[in-house]
This record gives C-alpha cells, sequence and structure tokens, in this order.
C-alpha cells in the first residue's frame, strides 16, 4: 500500500517561514558538524542499545540541542521529534523531525556519507525538508507544491522501467528486519539489478528524489532518517509505501521508496513484510 502526499490545496498557513528556516538550520548545523568531523578523532562516541553498529557522538547530542533551541526560539507552537532528545507536543500541527547527524558510523569512522536532516510535518504528513551534505556542497530540499531541488537544480526521479536499469539503495536495521534483508538482495540479482547502502538514510531517499538510485528499500528506518527527504519524493513524482501507519513515526517502520515504474517491481521482491 502506498501512502498519499498532503494535498497543497489543502494548506491553511503560509509555509515560507519555516521552509527558509529550514534550509537556513539545515546548512548552518552542517557547517558545526563539519568542525566536529574535522576534529573527530576526539569525539566521545557511545554504543546505543547495545547494538554495537548503533552509535552516538557528542556532535550529535550538541547538534541537536541546538537545532532545538533555534526552533523552540522560531516556531515555539511548533512540536519536536528529535533522534537524541525526544519527543514534545506532537498532537501540534507542525510537527518538525530532526537527525542532527544521519549516518553517525560514517561520520565517526572519516566517510563522508552523513548529513543534517530537517524535517517538518503538517497535519500528520511530510510538508518540507532540508538536507545539508556539507562534504559534498549539496542541500537537498522541497516544499510541498513548490518543487524538489539539490542547491538551484530541480530535483528528477527516474524513469527506469526495470530495476536492471540503475542501482536500488538498501540498508537493514540489527534489532529488526534483518531476515528479510538477504531474501531481497537475492530477487534484485536475480532480474539483474544491483545494490548500494552508504549508512544514510536521509541522502539515499535523496538520491532516488533525484534520480541517482531508482529506488532505496530498509528493512526498518525511522521517521528522522527519512522524513525530510520525503517530501522531495512527493515533489520530484516517485512513490512511497505507508511508512507512518501505526506508530511509524515514533518506532519507524520498512521502508521503500522508488521511481513510479519500478515501485510495484521492487515492492513484490519485499514482500508481505512492507506494509505488515
Amino acid at each position: 500500500m502506498t501512502s498519499s502526499p498532503l494535498d497543497p490545496k489543502a494548506i491553511d498557513i503560509d509555509l515560507a517561514p519555516r521552509y527558509d528556516f529550514a534550509r537556513r538550520i539545515a546548512l548552518s548545523a552542517a557547517e558545526r558538524a563539519m568542525a566536529y568531523y574535522n576534529g573527530r578523532r576526539d569525539l566521545t562516541v557511545e554504543i546505543k542499545n547495545e547494538d554495537e553498529q548503533d552509535v552516538v557522538s557528542v556532535a550529535d547530542r550538541e547538534l541537536e540541542a541546538f537545532i532545538r533551541a533555534e526552533l523552540e526560539r522560531e516556531f515555539p507552537e511548533d512540536g519536536f521529534l528529535g533522534e537524541e532528545s525526544g519527543q514534545a507536543n506532537l498532537s501540534a500541527r507542525c510537527v518538525w523531525v530532526i537527525d542532527p547527524i544521519d549516518g553517525t558510523a560514517c561520520f565517526v569512522n572519516g566517510l563522508h556519507n552523513w548529513c543534517v536532516s530537517v524535517g517538518m510535518m503538517l497535519d500528520g504528513k511530510p510538508c518540507l525538508g532540508a538536507i545539508a551534505d556539507p562534504n559534498h556542497s549539496e542541500l537537498f530540499h522541497g516544499c510541498i507544491g513548490r518543487g524538489a531541488w539539490v542547491n538551484d537544480t530541480p530535483l528528477k526521479i527516474s524513469q527506469a522501467e526495470h530495476v536492471r536499469e540503475g542501482l536500488t539503495g538498501t540498508g537493514t536495521f540489527h534489532p529488526t528486519g534483518k531476515q528479510y534483508f538477504m531474501p531481497f538482495l537475492q530477487q534484485l540479482l536475480d532480474e539483474g539489478g544491483m545494490f548500494i547502502r552508504n549508512g544514510s538514510g536521509a541522502l539515499m531517499t535523496a538520491y532516488v528524489a533525484a534520480g541517482r538510485l531508482i529506488g532505496y528499500y530498509e528493512t526498518q528506518l525511522k521517521s528522522w532518517d527519512c522524513l525530510a527527504a520525503l517530501v522531495l519524493i512527493d515533489e520530484a513524482g516517485g512513490r512511497r509505501n505507508d511508512f507512518f501507519r501505526g506508530n511509524g513515526l515514533t518506532e519507524g517502520n520498512p521502508f521503500l521508496v522508488a521511481g513510479p515504474h519500478v515501485y510495484d517491481q521492487l515492492a513484490t521482491m519485499v514482500g508481505p513484510s512492507l506494509d505488515g
């Protein structure tokens, strides 16, 4: 089952100030993140949830605190959900969903596949987002009804008609969903497709919107890893599964985004676990 995007005609508030803020704060946080990244050998890194692949650094916590404080100053009536500092006022019409460093494992190991992800929901649906990748000088951003962009270039979804025609992003989560990972890869390879994993859900989702990947499947993803990029998928003409069903916002769900012509092929490979 796919999820329908927000209808631009139903929006009754001016999104321009929040869209401007999202882009500005994502770039500012990314600049601060680069200072931490360049000094990463001195960072304190901790393991989360007894999973040695799930790590957090002081940079994650301090950057989220910075973004949250700026949000509270600019839009005190809005809700907030962050990977590191929890949630507040999720019943608000506007709820910001933040990942201060998406791809922390890459960040602490000196790999350039990380970003700052700042997204906002309006009435429970993705509405705007900004994803700043300072290593490649790219800002992916979009707002419902206003298009999606990388810097000043419009995003264009892939029109591939078969998985063999491009690269598919994929990934898995150690505690949950990993049993579906290898069966999916086997089917993808059997169909002549090829896969890539870069360690950042936000970037891989943005890459689908940009047509760099034809699709992206994650066995289990959290909302802060993808929400900012979902509006890019909507605005670029892609398809996505019903990620926010149940407790998807706070607990996560299986995740699939793809170009319009390969979505069904990929969803069949994933099988019932996608929306189960």
